[in-house]
Order: structure tokens, then sequence, then C-alpha cells
């Protein structure tokens, strides 16, 4: 008897920040689910360690080390996703910054542009550069990450949530754009999740407290599926439900 076929069979996906954290579980997740996973980060050994786990797994991944915030290197990402598989299926962009928490009027011009730069620049190439490819898919899914921070807006924080805010209108704009295609735009707020900045964030605090990056693996498969038909629409994981659609 033929093995059932996983729920995301046959399909390429492009995870930014693959080396750690949501991006890493969520490379390997998709890749359990049967997608191959095109993975990009900096950190040359998460990425390595990533490739393993898949393979390990039964999964295949392409591994691309990259700086996000190098605009014309996702340019020609695009390129030769098209030259080799002439479509994507999922673009999974999770990458992001915290920046440094400090008071506005304190913050360095230069800290604040790389903010901007990551959470919402490196996101508008992304679908500028892969956009045609999702056409070319028979349901293309693009799933950003956003925070909390857009609505709670504490002290501090200016830029990060000011760009995560940036980034909601950015998508929310891009799926009134495809609403006539087969792209489902969407965005997922994590809500509190035991990674790297939330370490950064809040150093005192007690990590096994906080929920685990595999956690919410389920939920972003289920968010890039096949079968997914909201878009434009806003996922809380901590509350189990769309908060907007």
């Amino acid at each position: 008897m033929a093995a059932p076929k996983k729920l995301l069979e046959g399909r390429i996906a492009v995870v930014t920040g693959a080396s750690r954290g949501i991006g890493y579980h969520a490379a390997l997740g998709l890749a359990q689910a049967g997608a191959h996973v095109i993975a990009l980060a900096r950190t040359v050994g998460g990425l390595e360690e990533l490739d393993d786990a898949i393979n390990a797994h039964g999964g295949s991944a392409t591994l691309v080390p990259l700086d996000l915030t190098d605009f014309d290197a996702i340019d020609r990402l695009g390129g030769v996703i098209h030259e080799r598989y002439g479509r994507l299926d999922i673009l999974l962009g999770n990458a992001g910054t915290l920046g440094i928490t400090t008071p506005l009027a304190q913050m360095k011009p230069s800290v604040f542009e790389e903010t901007f730069a990551l959470n919402v620049t490196t996101n508008y190439r992304l679908i500028r550069s892969l956009h045609p490819l999702l056409l070319q898919s028979d349901a293309g899914r693009a799933l950003f990450v956003t925070s909390g921070a857009v609505t709670s807006r504490r002290s501090y924080l200016g830029p990060y949530s000011a760009s995560k805010a940036a980034l909601e209108v950015l998508v929310e704009t891009y799926s009134k754009e495809t609403k006539q295609t087969q792209i489902r735009a969407n965005l997922l707020d994590p809500g509190t999740i035991r990674t790297k900045m939330r370490a950064h964030y809040a150093p005192g605090e007690d990590p096994m407290t906080v929920t685990p990056p595999e956690e919410i693996v389920a939920t972003i498969v289920k968010l890039v599926a096949p079968t997914l038909t909201i878009t434009g629409g806003l996922y809380s994981f901590p509350q189990g439900e769309w908060v907007r659609n």
C-alpha cells in the first residue's frame, strides 16, 4: 500500500532566517511535509545543521548563505530559482531584527535604517523578485512573520514596532493586488517564542517558560498549504485564530 501523500509534497519553498529559531524549525517542518526547502540565512553553520536535520528526516534542501540586505543578491535568487524550477510555491518571510532597545531620541540613524532594511525592504525585494515565480504556481503562498509589537507599541521598540507595522501594510497591499490570482499572502503573529531575539529582549526571563519554536511549525505548514483560501489575513498563534481576514 502506497504511503499517503504529504501535504506539501512536491512544493518548492523559500524560507528566510532559516539558520535558527522559527525559521530553522519551519524549514525543517516544511521539508518533513514534503517541500523542497530553499533555506536562506547568513550563518553557514546553522544552515549546515538544518541540512543535516532535513536529510535525516528524508527531506531535501538547497542552502543559500545570503545577507538579506544584499538586494541585488535577492534579485539574482529569483533568476536562479526560475532557471532551476520555473516556479515557487511558498515564500516564508521570517527573517527580522529587533534592532536596539533604546529611546527613539537616542537611537542612532544607522540602527533605525538597518531595522527597516531587514524587516521591510528585504520583504519588498523578495516580493518583487519572487512574485513572477509565485504566479507560476498553481497555489502560490506567501507568509510573513509580524509581531504583537505593532499593537502594543512598547517603549524602546520604536523602529521594530514601526517596521513590523509597515510590513503588515506591505503584505495587505500585496494580497489585494494578487486577489484575482492563485497567490494567497498573509501574516503570522507568533507571539512569545523561545528565540535568540526574545532572549535579547528579555535577558532575565526563564527560557523554559517560553513556547519553543517547534510548537508553531504545524500552524505554519497549514498557512502555506495549497488548501488555504484566505488572503490578506493576520493569524495569531497565541489566540489560535485569524484576528484579521
